[in-house]
């Protein structure tokens, strides 16, 4: 592979992890002490992978040497449950796991819960690809990983490190079916779609990308159909916009809310039941949904549960989930993008908007990020923000957003308004707006659109926090809790 190639790969994962301030990136997600010196003599933290020169400290892996890379399998577990670690490494050498759970920890944003005993790393078969759909389900079996009775339900991450340094992460769940007052969603559906690896102008394939002969990288009509989730994350090993999901955990935990957790293929398989709860909260980009997991969401909103969407762009693609060739029940995930037989296809083309659900839905990406610009500030949403009608947050709409079609049908409601108008140019120079909903069902339910990528990052994200948009998600997460 020439120089040219190498950096149009690492251009992908590895830089957006400390590039991209709306999450398109896995980090940062610690913000402890373990930090090291790079080449100038600055402190930097030990995740950001800058200390290659005299400093020292640990590398990332990549996905072309594969020093240490992994994936788990389920991708989330309740306590008294085993999650198994299926790791790479190259040379063979031994490796040790920390294990961390997200939250926010006094501001250090995860607290490490254990580490492994050291264990011994061999150098597992390459991947498997057949028609673009990449698999390492035919990896051995590395690490067990027994969930104790007393650990904490969550976000967690562990962090693999080789002998001579080298490091990558694997997320995953722990789950239980306690009640709660909020069950937040972990969009792991749409995380894989996203998911590039291996990332190494050769092989790998997302539901966007994938390479040619000649290690040019192609867009979505020559991308993959089926991907795996046997196998690991591209790039450092956490997903693109995991950000999102972790910024709202810490702030939310910080402020006491009594969270659930569970993901995305925990709704589709029935594994929750989710009017169990008073809302569901999906924290961050959430774009690939099931059948299953629009029938269940529906079905609590019906029953009473309260919707939060803290993104924008949810619920765009109907996505179908299958077992592994191995057996192992929804491991492939199928969407078609209008290509070939099949069903798959955008919620709106097979009549099912997105917006009957959410009650706006995608209207398309922002460039360069604008102001959210507030309206109908009498609402309690607004209650001591000190919001304005026509106040604008700087930075508010980005990434990608939703609005209002006049034309495209609304969920069935008593009360419906929206909460932000906000002009923005898009990559045509044309203006558009973004809009954020809210809407009461007849259940009583309140449903919430925030229209926006940039809204969770607003709520504990160094540099993008806003004490408006914080109070405004306090008002709306306290109503749904019926907090005085």
């Amino acid at each position: 592979m020439g120089a040219e190639q190498i950096r149009r790969w690492e251009s992908g994962a590895l830089a957006h992890a400390v590039s991209d301030p709306f999450g398109q990136g896995p980090l940062p997600w610690l913000r402890g002490s373990e930090n090291y010196f790079d080449d100038t003599g600055q402190v930097v933290p030990w995740y950001a992978d800058l200390g290659r020169g005299t400093g020292g400290g640990t590398r990332t892996a990549d996905d072309v040497r594969r020093q240490i890379k992994g994936f788990v399998s389920p991708g989330a577990a309740a306590p008294g449950e085993a999650i198994d670690f299926h790791i790479t490494v190259d040379p063979p050498q031994q490796f040790s796991v920390d294990v961390y759970r997200i939250g926010h920890y006094g501001g250090d944003g995860a607290a490490k819960i254990t580490t492994s005993p050291r264990l011994s790393g061999i150098v597992q078969p390459p991947p498997l690809a057949a028609d673009r759909t990449v698999s390492c389900h035919h990896w051995w079996m590395s690490w067990r990983l027994q969930i104790p009775s007393y650990w904490s339900v969550g976000a967690y991450v562990a962090v693999l490190t080789t002998a001579d340094g080298y490091r990558s992460h694997i997320p995953f769940t722990v789950r239980h079916d306690h009640p709660a007052d909020l069950l937040l969603l972990l969009p792991d559906i749409t995380w894989q779609a996203y998911n590039l690896y291996p990332e190494d102008g050769r092989t790998g394939a997302s539901l966007y990308h994938a390479w040619d002969e000649r290690g040019r990288l192609l867009g979505e009509e020559d991308a993959a159909v089926t991907i795996s989730f046997d196998r690991p994350y591209a790039g450092a090993g956490l997903p693109l916009h995991v950000g999102h999901a972790y910024d709202f955990i810490r702030w939310a935990e910080r402020y006491g809310y009594d969270l659930a957790y569970a993901d995305a293929r925990d709704l589709h398989a029935g594994r929750i039941d989710p009017s169990r709860y008073r809302g569901l909260v999906f924290p961050g980009h959430d774009e690939y949904w099931s059948t299953p997991m629009r029938r269940a969401t529906e079905r609590a909103r019906d029953s009473g549960t309260s919707l939060v969407f803290l993104s924008a762009n949810t619920m765009y693609w109907q996505v179908g989930l299958a077992p592994s060739a191995s057996g192992v029940a929804d491991r492939l995930m199928t969407c078609r993008k209008r290509r070939g037989p099949g069903k798959s296809a955008l919620w709106r083309e097979v009549d099912r908007p997105e917006q009957q659900l959410l009650g706006i839905q995608y209207a398309g990406r922002v460039p360069e990020p604008s102001p959210l610009v507030v309206r109908n500030a009498e609402h309690w949403l607004w209650d001591s923000t000190g919001a304005a009608d026509g106040d604008e947050i700087a930075g508010l709409v980005a990434g990608e957003a939703d609005r209002y079609f006049p034309r495209t049908s609304l969920p069935e409601h008593d009360k419906r308004i929206l909460l932000a108008h906000s002009p923005y140019q898009d990559s045509e120079g044309a203006t558009r707006h973004q809009e954020t909903s809210l809407y009461q069902a007849p259940s009583g339910a309140l449903v919430f659109a925030s229209g926006t990528f940039a809204w969770s990052p607003a709520l504990d994200r160094p540099g993008h926090t806003d004490p408006r948009i914080q109070r405004a998600t306090a008002n709306l997460l306290d109503r749904i809790c019926k907090r005085d």
